[in-house]
């Protein structure tokens, strides 16, 4: 991860923002000091983005943005509308740099902004005001520092602000908002700042698919966009220019034929002339890509699925070229036109994408909220824009109504039975301060899926709570299975599971980790049954070996009896945790230990 994030909460003014570098760190917070994030900057970064009288837009937000960014809203609220926005901001910017930047502006007709069209109609009778105005800020590491002093004649403290406005003009205006020494400098180079920050930016924007041409324009612009870096090879250059000659005769031949013809009505005609651009010529060679896909059936992509044409652009975001600079990947809705067990693969793919980029997207849908870092969700409501506190405010704005026992509980980790619940609870708090307040504070709660069969099951209530689940299973068959299925079914990841693995044993379950001297006494009064047999030796899991230990001293065993044992055992470990574990099994207890830990961290330094 290339920046931690320790707070974020929407700045009131987006004046307010002033950044702190020191030794590649960022620091980004208001005058209250109540708006903090932290970066490890390695390269140019998108901060934060404002936007002012757009569509349904009419007040300025500040809307923080970090490696992964969620914009949460009820339908008509204006989350598509901030992405929108982004959009055309990064790509009027981008279109700021390069030779043919007006021409490729003028093509993206998708993503360009018609003021009839994107200025709030309600104001459009104003005589002043009448602007859409689009902040960009950027955080710049020391080595990008000292090279915009370079090339741009100017000191930097690491922050650039960029200011973009549409008016009924057809060109935007950009500039440097930047206030404080040097500011009034910086302003008067605007043009050439717009395109230091646009030859250091790379912008993908993924919409809703909801049209063919949509679908096809993204993969075809992102195609284009690779092909693109052929135009620095000098062979391929040379290619061009044998195909300019080549074509040069014929487009001469025309030429005079089309004179000729025009000469007997308008004798004054002196030359006519027909001209392939260069420009037009490498854009011709890098835009008629046409995708195959085959899937037992060879087809063109435009006659696959909506879903299919999402995944296929997703596929190639996924795959480019590491950028050189930002790198903001903008995805709306990724849940539209895709099947549940598609979304589970999704997520992780966005998930890849968030570490070498920043990635924002919309949503409606549970499963792609961020849930161990809730303040990386933006809640839209209301036309304004703020941070989200807590994993509840997230569930109120999606209408998620969760059970009352996670009402919250923002992490959930989930065991096989009720009395796993009752001795973890006790073990796991007393081996970690961390859990322990977590427990005590309804954030983390443990709860039992009644058996590892129901783990898909109970994984997918969970994820739709927006909760965040550790899973812990007993390495047996049982286990073994309910993982399997539950990975098929992309419903759980390895790092979010741990196995009860004790050293010398094929199978194990979690009494395994007990010491047998901290409960055999209570085992013995309950049930009559001397557990220091040497049918309860050997490496067998517990539950077969307590078996063995019953029969051989005439009792019966059912899997009630088995129940009953397992119950009177968790209440007594839960007595006296910290005598309850065997010191040479333990290791499976300390690894979820950390892995609690780790995942219960991230919030803790979220609300320092």
């Amino acid at each position: 991860m290339r920046g931690r994030l320790v707070a974020n909460n929407p700045v009131r003014d987006h004046h307010d923002a002033k950044c702190i570098f020191r030794n590649n760190v960022g620091s980004l917070c208001d005058n209250s000091g109540l708006y903090k994030i932290d970066f490890e900057i390695d390269h140019m970064r998108l901060i934060s983005f404002s936007v002012t009288n757009f569509r349904s837009i009419t007040e300025a937000h500040k809307v923080p943005i970090g490696d992964s960014t969620v914009l949460i809203g009820k339908n008509n609220e204006g989350k598509s509308n901030l992405l929108r926005a982004l959009s055309i901001a990064m790509k009027a910017l981008t279109a700021h740099a390069g030779d043919d930047a007006q021409s490729h502006y003028e093509a993206s007709d998708g993503q360009r902004y018609f003021w009839r069209r994107d200025f709030p109609i309600s104001l459009q009778t104003r005589t002043s005001s009448t602007e859409s105005i689009f902040r960009l800020e950027f955080s710049l590491d020391e080595n990008e520092i000292a090279e915009f002093k370079q090339e741009i004649k100017s000191n930097l403290n690491g922050s650039l602000p960029i200011e973009i406005r549409f008016g009924k003009a057809s060109q935007p205006k950009i500039h440097v908002p930047k206030r404080g020494p040097g500011g009034t400098a910086l302003s008067s180079k605007s043009a050439k700042i717009a395109r230091y920050i646009a030859a250091h930016i790379q912008f993908n924007y993924i919409p809703a698919v909801r049209t063919e041409a949509e679908a096809l324009s993204v993969v075809q612009e992102m195609l284009s966009v690779e092909l693109s870096q052929l135009e620095k090879n000098e062979e391929y250059l040379t290619a061009l220019q044998k195909i300019s000659d080549l074509q040069q005769p014929i487009l001469d031949g025309v030429s005079e034929s089309i004179k000729s013809s025009l000469k007997q009505f308008l004798p004054n005609i002196q030359s006519v002339s027909v001209l392939i651009p260069p420009s037009a010529r490498r854009m011709a060679l890098r835009s008629q890509c046409r995708v195959e896909i085959d899937d037992g059936s060879r087809t063109l992509l435009e006659y696959k699925g909506d879903g299919v044409k999402s995944l296929a652009a997703l596929g190639l975001l996924k795959d480019k070229r590491k950028a050189v600079g930002a790198s903001v990947i903008a995805i709306e809705e990724p849940e539209s036109h895709l099947h549940p067990g598609a979304m589970h693969s999704l997520r992780d793919v966005i998930e890849q994408l968030a570490k070498d980029n920043q990635v924002v997207i919309t949503t409606h849908c549970p499963l792609f909220v961020d849930r161990a870092s809730v303040s990386r969700n933006i809640l839209i409501d209301g036309s304004s824009a703020k941070t989200a506190r807590d994993i509840s405010t997230i569930r109120k704005l999606l209408g998620i109504r969760a059970s009352d026992n996670l009402v919250n509980a923002s992490h959930v980790l989930v065991v096989e039975g009720d009395e796993d619940v009752v001795a973890l609870t006790s073990i796991l708090s007393n081996l970690s301060p961390v859990i322990a307040k977590s427990i005590r504070q309804h954030h983390l709660v443990i709860e039992p899926i009644g058996g590892a069969g129901n783990l898909s099951y109970k994984l997918t209530l969970l994820a739709n709570a927006l909760c965040v689940a550790h899973v812990l299973l007993d390495n047996d068959e049982a286990g073994k299975k309910a993982y399997d299925k539950a990975d098929a079914e992309g419903a759980i990841r390895l790092a979010d599971t741990t196995f009860v693995n004790c050293r010398g044993m094929s199978s194990s379950e979690l009494e395994d980790c007990f010491d047998q001297a901290a409960y055999k006494t209570e085992v013995l009064h309950e049930f009559g049954v001397n557990l220091d047999d040497t049918a309860f030796r050997g490496n067998k899991k517990w539950s077969d070996r307590a078996k063995d230990c019953f029969e051989r001293q005439g009792k019966p065993w059912s899997s009630k009896v088995e129940a009953q044992l397992k119950a009177v055992v968790a209440k007594t470990i839960a007595k006296k945790p910290e005598v309850a574990l065997n010191q040479h099994k333990r290791n499976s207890i300390d690894a979820l230990v950390v892995a609690i830990e780790n995942k219960l961290g991230i919030q803790e330094d979220l609300a320092e």
